[in-house]
């Protein structure tokens, strides 16, 4: 073999050695995307699931005496939290409900149970899966001066949790829900919900024809949004006890 003969055969083997690198490295990166869409897609579906089991595990106006319902979730933990709701007047707070939220987080994902709602994001990213039981009208009678209702639910969980769980795990949220109705009279309402994810509940309260702010009523840190119905309102708040018991397994 000649000196020129050799060298090329060198330069093909040393080709080939490259080839084979390139490809093993796209391989391996197509894997980790691969990968990475997989994780991603089952992690949306548990919380989707979540958001689902919260929904079906706590019914606080449909449900009378002893309801059941299990809570699954692959990855994550799923505790209770201190959140407040607020009815108010045009100058001051009439009632205070210690409403208190069931949170599930893994990582950047999150559901909470709020005030009847369910709340599917983390801050700042997140939307109301589902709308809390509080209902604004207006009288369709063709009365100008006649007077809108309001109907403020306001679910309260009585009860702690705190669940976490690694590779799979559910708990079984047991309630036993009683309803307590007290007539606020007329007047010009706000309602005020304590929340981490103020702008989701903004965007739900904007949609029913309210004019929206913020506040921290007790200092915590916590933002409560308020929301401000317009007109006179006949405004009733029902307080709907759950309480509260969990069991594993």
């Amino acid at each position: 073999m000649t000196r020129n003969t050799a060298s090329r055969a060198q330069s093909n083997v040393v080709g080939v050695a490259i080839l084979l690198g390139v490809v093993v490295v796209a391989l391996g990166s197509l894997t980790a995307g691969i990968g990475t869409v997989v994780e991603q897609n089952a992690a949306a579906a548990d919380s989707s699931r979540v958001a689902t089991d919260l929904d079906d595990a706590l019914e606080p106006v449909a449900a009378t005496g002893v309801h059941r319902g299990r809570v699954s979730f692959t990855d994550g933990e799923l505790q209770t939290v201190e959140r407040e709701v607020r009815v108010l007047n045009e100058s001051e707070v009439l009632r205070t409900v210690q409403a208190d939220a069931l949170v599930f987080t893994a990582g950047q994902r999150r559901v909470a149970f709020l005030a009847g709602g369910v709340v599917r994001g983390p801050p700042g990213n997140a939307v109301v899966r589902t709308p809390p039981p509080i209902t604004a009208s207006r009288d369709t009678g063709g009365d100008s001066d006649s007077k809108g209702v309001l109907v403020v639910g306001a679910p309260r969980l009585d009860g702690t949790v705190g669940f976490s769980a690694t590779g799979g795990g559910s708990v079984v949220l047991r309630t036993n829900v009683s309803h307590h109705r007290t007539a606020l009279g007329d007047g010009t309402y706000r309602v005020a919900v304590e929340t981490a994810t103020p702008g989701a509940w903004r965007r739900h309260f904007e949609r029913q024809n309210a004019t929206v702010t913020t506040r921290d009523f007790d200092g915590d840190g916590v933002t409560s949004v308020v929301a401000e119905y317009p007109g006179e309102r006949v405004a009733y708040l029902v307080v709907h006890e759950m309480r509260l018991e969990v069991r594993h397994g």
